[in-house]
């Protein structure tokens, strides 16, 4: 009968784990009072708000589901909900790809664009107070390294849903 051993894993230090829990802390009270704001505004959460830039920004403002599913961190299932709530509420449309039957591509419509230019004024203001006010220059670059770092290869999720 072989037998499996779990392998030892040393604990967190104190700095590890202050430096751990904070980001994870700092990322949720951010993410909650960016949603919150947006949606008591515009009625547009922050997931809905940043599809809607991703497709403002492509070319013929559409994408590929699957390149939506990747670059919002979303499962397939995920996104496929959050897409029929943006469907419905008429601020993007699906659309076949003609080279590939079994894709699909989301497609930013005039009421979309409305929604999300309406909405950028505040989102922006929100993130500069909630984030950037609280770093000079120099600390944002070194913020921007160390993302940089963090998701270097960020496709290892691969697989995961």
């Amino acid at each position: 009968m072989a037998t499996t051993s779990t392998p030892v894993v040393a604990s967190l230090s104190p700095a590890e784990l202050a430096a751990w829990r904070g980001f994870l802390r700092a990322h949720a009270l951010l993410v909650r009072e960016l949603d919150c704001e947006l949606e008591e505004a515009h009625g547009l959460p922050l997931v809905s708000y940043d599809l809607l830039v991703r497709l403002e920004k492509a070319p013929d403002h559409k994408l590929r589901m699957r390149e939506l599913a990747d670059a919002l961190l979303l499962s397939r299932s995920g996104l496929t909900r959050l897409v029929d709530r943006l469907v419905r509420d008429g601020l993007i449309k699906r659309s076949t790809c003609s080279a590939d039957a079994r894709g699909a591509y989301a497609v930013l419509t005039p009421k979309g664009q409305r929604a999300v230019q309406a909405a950028r004024p505040l989102h922006l203001d929100g993130v500069r107070r909630r984030f950037l006010d609280h770093f000079d220059e120099q600390e944002l670059a070194r913020l921007t390294g160390v993302w940089e770092r963090l998701t270097a290869g960020e496709n290892r999720l691969e697989g995961c849903s």
